[in-house]
């Protein structure tokens, strides 16, 4: 997926000072998978998740390709047994011999230190959950963990992570420390409740684990089903990382977002909510849909940001009473007309009111300023005046002659 550069903006009057609108983001490590780096200064990557059995190997293979041609960077596979992690390693050899190398991240549970450290061969990151990672049946009669009890526990997760941590440091790869609000372990709930610095300390106590094993190749999640959980959990994970001296990476995203509209506008607040605070570098939209669905809202949510520049941004007014045509017929048929196109600001306007100054930093601006003719501009300037009927047609000359115009792919699947 094409990124351009993120342009900062400044206001022009010179009279004013200069402003910045660009996002700060939070300093971080660079993590490598595959030919895939998160953090450092990256821009933020795009994953999502096969719905498809990894014992099913061609099915995953095409699950895979199918989300990767779309812009997912990094797709993660779910691997409950021992089975689905050897099933990897073929589904790794399909993939490169019919399509190309993808990074994939695998999704390992309960008890799963014989898993990891099958699957630690063949693929380039490994997902744990310190909540289940060593699972603990709960114990419905214990009132309190004392320090020797927690520190047992400690111990006994030390024990089984270290195999996992020193076999992905000696070959270079990556983990994802993925905390869920609904599976922390009993001990943390007990000693810290059902809450944001539970999540916290969980993450904590596993990373500390892997640095006193030289390894740093870390990225952290802390995802949760309530938007104000997960936004609190996150913001709480990087100040504690601040004061450690920590600079990890973090993983967004809202677990079990549901599916359509709700479900977009739930996992946009929690993740875009962070993003403006310069809090992540890697985001996943989880939706109770086809994979292939959550791509779109990803990007969208990166590009409204300003945080990639993978598509065209249209500035369209809401439309009311001065409006000189039908503005949602006219702004589809714009849109359908350049939606390949990358990194443009097109503008629709309705009227001259809302036209030149509304539209002030597009590229290019369609206007109705008189009944029957539509006004083209070129940033601030207006370039021709023609009849409404020629009016797409001469905007898409007009970034021909720019040099700016591709023709689309035949075949290409809409992004957007």
């Amino acid at each position: 997926m094409q990124t351009l550069p993120t342009l900062e903006i400044t206001n022009i009057a010179s009279s004013q000072p200069a402003f910045d609108t660009t996002i700060k983001r939070r300093k971080t490590r660079a993590v490598q998978v595959g030919d895939v780096t998160i953090g450092g200064g990256y821009p933020v990557v795009v994953q999502s998740m096969i719905n498809e059995d990894t014992l099913d190997i061609d099915g995953s293979v095409a699950g895979i390709r199918r989300l990767h041609e779309i812009g997912c960077e990094i797709v993660r596979v779910t691997v409950p047994s021992l089975g689905h992690a050897k099933a990897l390693a073929e589904i790794k050899q399909k993939l490169i011999k019919t399509y190309r190398d993808v990074p994939i991240v695998a999704d390992v549970h309960h008890n799963g230190m014989k898993i990891a450290l099958e699957v630690a061969k063949h693929i380039e990151k490994v997902r744990i959950n310190p909540g289940l990672y060593v699972f603990e049946k709960p114990n419905t009669s214990r009132t309190e963990y004392t320090k020797t009890e927690f520190d047992e526990i400690g111990e006994k997760i030390r024990e089984t992570l270290a195999p996992l941590v020193i076999s992905l440091r000696d070959q270079g790869k990556a983990m994802r420390i993925g905390v869920n609000h609904g599976s922390l372990a009993e001990r943390m709930l007990f000693t810290y409740g059902d809450t944001p610095e539970g999540m916290v300390e969980s993450a904590v106590e596993f990373i500390r684990i892997c640095e006193s094993l030289d390894f740093h190749n870390v990225v952290i999640s802390m995802k949760a089903s309530r938007v104000p959980v997960m936004v609190a959990a996150y913001r709480l994970m990087a100040k504690r990382m601040d004061d450690l001296g920590m600079d990890y990476p973090l993983h967004l995203g809202v677990t079990e977002a549901g599916d359509g509209e709700y479900g977009r506008i739930k996992s946009t607040a929690g993740i875009a909510t962070l993003l403006a605070d310069g809090i992540g570098d890697t985001i996943r939209v989880s939706l109770t849909e086809a994979p292939e669905k959550e791509i779109p809202v990803c990007y969208s949510i990166l590009q409204a940001l300003g945080l990639r520049k993978t598509m065209v941004e249209y500035v369209a007014c809401p439309s009311c009473g001065r409006t000189l045509f039908n503005l949602e017929e006219v702004l589809h048929v714009v849109r359908e007309a350049t939606k390949h196109l990358t990194g443009l600001d097109i503008a629709v306007m309705g009227c001259i009111v809302n036209g030149p100054g509304e539209m002030a930093d597009a590229d290019y601006g369609y206007v109705g300023k008189t009944p029957g003719y539509i006004s083209l501009y070129r940033g601030r300037e207006e370039i021709k005046k023609v009849p409404e009927t020629q009016g797409v047609e001469e905007l898409i000359n007009l970034i021909k002659a720019d040099g700016r115009w591709v023709e689309p792919e035949i075949g290409t699947e809409d992004r957007k």
